[in-house]
């Protein structure tokens, strides 16, 4: 693998202090100067490090004002938003974001797959929902997200449409991250058991309303659950 230029080191340096907080949304973030001197590097380099930040829509210059941090629904780069949801702390509005992606995008792969779905692939969603279970059962959270997470992608690859899984691919690592963070809590662990066999039974019925519905209300109470043991823990 090449390695990253200069230019990229310190672009994805100053990148990570706007997704740790230090310069937030609407923040002004140091000049040329100031940030050659802490990278050790050439204004030069420096100025096309912030040029990349602003082609991607993470930061805007306004002449004779500054440079400026954009909020994170301007943000052009997949790459940058993901970081920014995986690794932003207490970013309660990415995390809900990223739940109606979900949604939108796994209720209809849930629809298509219940006139797909082979019989294997059926019974591996059972052993899935069972591996949660025994895993529930000892309290071992990366058990527990493994199996889930082993559930969905069985769903999404069922569904046979191959733009649906590219899209998702990305989005593995900010889900597992947050998959762990709520399945801390043995009573969402419960919650999710549940409508994970609901859906595996719909599936299994082979109607793509029924699979739908299922998979909307596991997304629904996954938002529910989110809103109730981890935001609001977050914010008391």
């Amino acid at each position: 693998m090449a390695r990253k230029s200069l230019v990229g080191v310190v672009a994805d340096e100053l990148l990570d202090r706007i997704i740790a907080g230090e310069f937030p949304p609407g923040a002004s973030v140091p000049g040329e100067l100031e940030l050659s001197a802490k990278h050790e590097v050439s204004r030069m380099t420096v100025r096309e490090a912030m040029k990349t930040l602003e082609a991607q829509r993470i930061l805007s210059v306004e002449r004779g004002r500054g440079t400026f941090v954009n909020p994170l629904n301007r943000w052009a780069s997949l790459e940058a938003v993901l970081r920014a949801a995986s690794e932003g702390k207490n970013d309660s509005s990415a995390a809900i974001q990223l739940i109606e992606l979900r949604r939108m995008l796994e209720t209809g792969a849930c629809e298509l797959a219940a006139e797909r779905i082979s019989d294997g692939d059926l019974r591996s969603l059972h052993a899935q929902v069972e591996a949660m279970r025994k895993a529930h059962g000892v309290n071992n959270v990366a058990a527990f997200v493994e199996a889930d997470l082993a559930f969905h992608d069985l769903i999404l690859r069922a569904s046979e449409n191959v733009f649906v899984a590219v899209l998702f691919e990305p989005l593995h690592r900010v889900l597992e991250k947050r998959r762990t963070q709520t399945s801390q809590f043995r009573d969402i662990q419960e919650h999710a058991i549940g409508h994970h066999q609901a859906i595996a039974e719909a599936l299994e019925s082979r109607d793509p309303l029924r699979a739908r519905d299922a998979m909307n209300a596991h997304m629904q109470q996954t938002l529910d659950d989110l809103k109730t043991y981890v935001l609001e823990a977050q914010t008391a």
